[in-house]
């Protein structure tokens, strides 16, 4: 079993609300302490927490529910809640609809993986259904699971659906132990799938029987990859004729959807990877149908497919493991949360270009979402922050922001913002006189900028805007920097430019300091004789400047930095 835990807590509003997930914590104690607090709150009718152990083998999630508490009372079983969803079966040919194969895939994962075969092998295979008997315990546990789900939605007893749902698997297993040795299933080589598919696409049992064929095609593969390149390569021969051609393309990408839907399968297509950031990476280049250097004939025949936009089923499964990697509480880049937020932009980057109808821009985006609010916890960006300067501090704060979504998120993230910024380390470091003046001055208007450009709630961003304009104005009153370039010489045009070069490199933070800058150009604009002094000045090797564009460079200068055209040239004195 895997190391990797986390604990999800979940809340229920109202007397008869469903769960919804409120938080995901790495401390049980945290969760419960959290779980407890909104009973104690009322800010919620239920709460559990479920402690979820990631399965390093597997790739999957072992979930226990470890604590629950609530007011109303729901009349649903409690342990129905943490079974799976299972569409009620009533015949034998049910376990092989859609909805039960994933149930199936659910309920029996380590077994399918262990074994190397999918739900549809599973289904068609005597050999394979017989050493699943064979386990006893895995098999009746996967039974009972099932039954706790339909006694939650039927209000029939557990035991009566247990012993009915033997009853049906029994009949199911006997009919491909029957089926077997009466040599139902064709074991045909590669070219004699296509006629075995004209001649079974009218039959009523055609398509089981054909995915009988399917299972024993794939009986002799090596590992998951050659299994792939085995069906892809049976596409190429698809009949024309629009029945047998459906019943063909059908199972295939049924098939190829459940090895996809298996992390075991999966992680053994794509190879091994040091991060999950790289595994992904992999799995967004698969879905978005981009060749990689060095990849198996399986995993090389299935990109070109989706290339081609073929196999729709198989590229959904694809997508839905996206999603459900971006759900996960795995890190991307486990060591560094800088490496983590840069995969994880660059991967959104990739990603998005495949959104449509495979996968939903809002399930991205919420999946997005819940990662970036497992990035803005005080026990991920305390050590990220942790031991860097306060400007610098500032600055890795801004990185994630620019890097994670959500309005939450981003509210979560101020509330980290904010504490550095009025702390007293940053405050001395800006008003160190052992740094240059300037320097403290741009890179001052530099944060402020990043704030501008941030999506922080206004408010939020309002706050951290005045906060960093108000000490750049007691940075710039205590180094006496207007004070300086009004002493240094009587001439206003040079006290003009001056200002008006620190403006517009970005000296000047937005607000009352850059007013004041304003004022000061603005001031010295309307000396008399300015005009006149500023055209003498513009002269080069002696001969006058062309008025007219001495005076539209002077008008773009002023409109850098916030003045109009008009309000500089009523202000401009000749």
């Amino acid at each position: 079993m895997g190391n990797q835990i986390h604990y999800e807590l979940f809340k229920r509003v109202g007397a008869k609300g469903g769960w919804t997930m409120h938080e995901v914590l790495s401390s049980r104690d945290a969760a419960i302490k959290m779980a407890t607090e909104l009973m104690a709150g009322e800010k919620a009718t239920g709460v559990k927490v479920v402690k979820e152990t990631y399965n390093n083998d597997t790739g999957d999630y072992l979930s226990l529910k470890i604590f629950e508490d609530g007011h109303n009372q729901v009349k649903v079983d409690v342990k129905a809640e943490d079974a799976p969803h299972a569409l009620p079966c009533f015949k034998p040919d049910d376990l092989y609809s859609y909805h039960a194969r994933s149930t199936i895939a659910r309920l029996l994962t380590d077994f399918l993986s262990r074994c190397r075969i999918t739900v549809t092998e599973l289904l068609h295979r005597a050999d394979m259904l017989e050493k699943l008997e064979a386990t006893g315990t895995l098999y009746q546990h996967a039974i009972q699971k099932v039954a706790v789900a339909q006694a939650a939605t039927s209000g029939q007893p557990v035991q009566h659906i247990v012993k009915s749902l033997n009853e049906l698997t029994e009949k199911a297993i006997q009919k491909v132990y029957r089926d077997e040795r009466a040599g139902l299933f064709p074991e045909p080589l590669a070219a004699d799938f296509t006629p075995l598919a004209v001649k079974l696409a009218g039959e009523a049992d055609g398509a089981y029987v054909f995915n009988g064929a399917v299972a024993r095609y794939l009986k002799s593969a090596n590992d998951w990859d050659e299994k792939v390149f085995r069906l892809i390569a049976l596409m190429e021969q698809a009949p024309t004729d629009e029945k047998p051609r459906l019943l063909l393309l059908t199972a295939i990408d049924a098939v190829i959807a459940e090895i996809l839907a298996g992390s075991a399968a999966l992680r053994e297509l794509l190879g091994p990877s040091e991060t999950l950031a790289e595994g992904l990476a992999g799995l967004v280049e698969l879905y978005l149908g981009k060749a990689t250097s060095g990849a198996a004939q399986g995993l090389a025949a299935l990109t070109t497919s989706f290339a081609r936009d073929e196999l729709p089923e198989s590229r959904t499964a694809v997508a839905n493991r996206i999603i459900a990697e971006f759900k996960a509480n795995r890190r991307l880049c486990p060591a560094s949360l800088e490496d983590e937020l840069k995969a994880l932009r660059r991967i959104a980057n990739r990603v998005v270009l495949g959104v449509g109808k495979y996968m939903g821009h809002d399930e991205l985006v919420a999946a997005f979402t819940l990662r970036s609010k497992r990035l803005v916890t005080q026990e991920t960006l305390a050590p990220y922050i942790d031991g860097a300067g306060p400007d610098e501090k500032f600055e890795r704060l801004m990185f994630v922001e620019e890097n994670v979504i959500g309005v939450e998120n981003k509210r979560a993230l101020a509330a980290f913002v904010l504490p550095v910024l009025t702390s007293a380390p940053f405050d001395s470091h800006f008003h160190n006189p052992r740094l240059p003046l300037l320097a403290r001055l741009q890179k001052l208007a530099q944060l402020q900028t990043r704030v501008l450009r941030s999506g922080f709630v206004d408010v939020s961003r309002v706050e951290i805007v005045e906060r960093l304009d108000a000490l750049a104005c007691q940075v710039e009153a205590r180094g006496k920097l207007f004070e300086s370039v009004e002493n240094r010489t009587a001439n206003h045009v040079e006290k003009a430019q001056t200002l008006l070069r620190l403006a517009t490199t970005g000296i000047f933070t937005e607000g009352k300091l850059a007013d004041a800058a304003r004022g000061r150009i603005l001031s010295y604009l309307g000396k008399p004789g300015f005009l006149a002094g500023y055209l003498a000045a513009a002269k080069t090797d002696g001969e006058a400047p062309n008025t007219e564009a001495a005076m539209a460079e002077l008008v773009g200068l002023l409109g850098k930095i916030g003045i109009t055209p008009e309000t500089g040239l009523k202000s401009i004195a000749a």
